[in-house]
C-alpha cells in the first residue's frame, strides 16, 4: 500500500516542488488570486454566499461549553458520529482533518511519498494534482475533453493503471466542470483496479456532492462502495463554511485510517476544538442550510443556461450535475488566440473575472463560470458584463 509509519509536517510540506536550487518551492497558480481581494463582478468562484456565525449561534449560550483544549486525532466523535451519518459509514470509518486538502495531502503522502504512482484526471482542482507532485508521486494523467462534456471513460483510465499504481484520484462532480461521475462508471473502474492494480486506492472528492439545484436528488456517497473507495469532503463548497477548517477522510480500509491519524498528528497533532464544535452545528442543521442554498444554486443555473442559450453564437457550455459552477468555451470559430486574449483583458477593465481554464489545466478559451456567490439581481448584472467583453473582444478581432 505504500504507507509510512511517519508524516512530513503538513504545514511545511504542502505543495512543495524540487527546484534545480537547493531551497524547495511551493507550486504556484493563479488561482490562488480568489482568495484575495475580489473584483466588483466575481464569476470564478465556485461557492455560494459565506454562512454567518450568528446564523449558528444565535442566543445560545451552549458554546461557552467548549473546552479550548487539545482534540483527539481522529476528531471530535460526535462530529465523526455526524459526518458517517451523512456517508451511510460507520463512526470509525471518519477521520476529521483541516479542511479537505488536509486530507488530500496526507492521502497522498502516505500511499505516494516514496514515489508511486497515482493517476488523476485533468482539468482538475489545481491544489489536488499540485499535491502529489509535491510529494513525489509520478502522474499519469487522463485528459478528460470539453467535446466528451468532461465525462470520464473507465476504458480510458483503465488504460493508464499498472501494477505500480497506488492511487486513482477523481472528484465527483468534477471541479472545475460540474459534471459528476455516475456510480456504474465508478463500479467499472473498481472491476478494473481490481484486476491492474489490488493494492490501489480510489479517492472520490465529494465536495460538490450535495450542491444540487432545487428538488434535484442527491447522489449517495461512494463511501460503501468498496473498501478500497476514500472519500473526502468539506464544509467550504455546499455548507458555505469554509472559514471553519474542517474536512474529512472517509475509509473502511483499517491500516489506512490508522495511517491517516498517524500522519494528522505527526503534522497538526488535532483540529481546532472550536472548529469541530461549529463543523457539528453546521452538519447537525445541514438539510436546512444545504436545502435553502439548493434554491438560490437551481436560480442560479436557470440564469446562467438562458445566458448561454441567448449567447450560443459566442459560446458554449456545458451543463453541471452540481455544484455552483460550469464550464463555458469561447467558440473557436469566433475567438482565434488574440481573441481569448482579449475578452480576459476586456473583462479586467470592467472589474470582473472568471476561473481561467488555463489554472486547471484546460484550454485558455474554457473558463469556470461561479454562478452561485452573486445575489441573483448581481449575477445577471455580471453576466450582462461578461456579455459587453464577448462583443468587445469579438469587434475588436473583426
Amino acid at each position: 500500500m505504500g504507507c509510512k509509519t511517519t508524516a512530513f509536517p503538513y504545514v511545511i510540506a504542502l505543495l512543495r516542488i524540487e527546484t534545480e536550487n537547493t531551497m524547495p518551492q511551493f507550486v504556484r497558480n493563479d488561482i490562488m488570486s480568489l482568495v484575495g481581494e475580489a473584483p466588483e463582478h466575481d464569476l470564478a468562484e465556485s461557492l455560494g454566499p459565506d454562512l454567518l456565525l450568528g446564523e449558528l449561534l444565535g442566543g445560545d449560550s451552549g458554546w461557552q461549553e467548549t473546552r479550548l483544549g487539545y482534540g483527539t486525532p481522529a476528531g471530535a466523535p460526535a462530529l465523526r458520529s455526524v459526518i458517517a451519518d451523512l456517508h451511510g459509514v460507520d463512526e470509525g470509518d471518519v477521520v476529521v482533518t483541516i479542511g479537505g486538502m488536509h486530507a488530500l495531502f496526507l492521502l497522498g503522502y502516505i500511499l505516494c511519498g516514496n514515489g508511486e504512482q497515482a493517476v488523476i484526471t485533468t482539468p482538475a482542482f489545481p491544489p489536488a494534482r499540485d499535491v502529489l507532485v509535491s510529494v513525489g508521486a509520478r502522474l499519469r494523467t487522463l485528459p478528460l475533453g470539453f467535446d466528451d462534456r468532461y465525462r470520464l471513460d473507465p476504458k480510458e483510465l483503465a488504460g493508464l493503471l499498472s501494477p505500480a499504481t497506488r492511487l486513482v484520484s477523481l472528484a465527483s462532480p468534477h471541479n472545475p466542470s460540474g459534471v459528476a461521475t455516475p456510480r456504474a462508471t465508478l463500479a467499472e473502474l473498481l472491476s478494473a483496479m481490481s484486476t491492474h492494480c489490488p493494492e490501489a486506492f480510489l479517492l472520490v472528492d465529494e465536495t460538490y456532492r450535495c450542491a444540487v439545484y432545487g428538488d434535484d436528488p442527491i447522489a449517495p456517497s461512494a463511501a460503501t462502495m468498496s473498501p478500497r473507495v476514500v472519500v473526502t469532503g468539506s464544509l467550504s463548497k455546499c455548507h458555505g463554511a469554509p472559514g471553519v477548517r474542517v474536512g474529512w477522510a472517509i475509509t473502511r480500509d483499517a491500516q489506512l485510517r490508522e495511517q491517516l491519524v498517524l500522519g494528522k498528528f505527526g503534522s497538526v497533532i488535532a483540529n481546532s476544538a472550536v472548529d469541530e464544535m461549529l463543523a457539528q452545528r453546521v452538519l447537525q442543521r445541514a438539510d436546512d442550510i444545504v436545502g435553502a442554498r439548493r434554491l438560490r444554486l437551481g436560480a442560479g443555473l436557470a440564469r446562467t443556461t438562458a445566458w448561454a442559450e441567448r449567447h450560443a453564437a459566442l459560446v458554449e457550455w456545458v451543463r453541471p450535475d452540481a455544484g455552483a459552477l460550469c464550464c463555458i468555451r469561447l467558440r473557436p470559430d469566433v475567438f482565434d488566440a488574440g481573441g481569448v486574449a482579449r475578452f480576459h483583458v476586456e473583462l479586467a477593465r470592467r472589474h470582473a473575472r472568471v476561473g481561467d481554464g488555463s489554472w486547471f489545466g484546460d484550454q485558455a478559451r474554457v473558463f469556470r463560470l461561479g454562478f452561485g456567490l452573486p445575489e441573483p439581481d448581481r449575477l445577471d448584472v455580471a453576466l450582462d458584463v461578461l456579455t459587453d467583453a464577448l462583443h468587445r473582444a469579438r469587434l475588436t478581432a473583426a
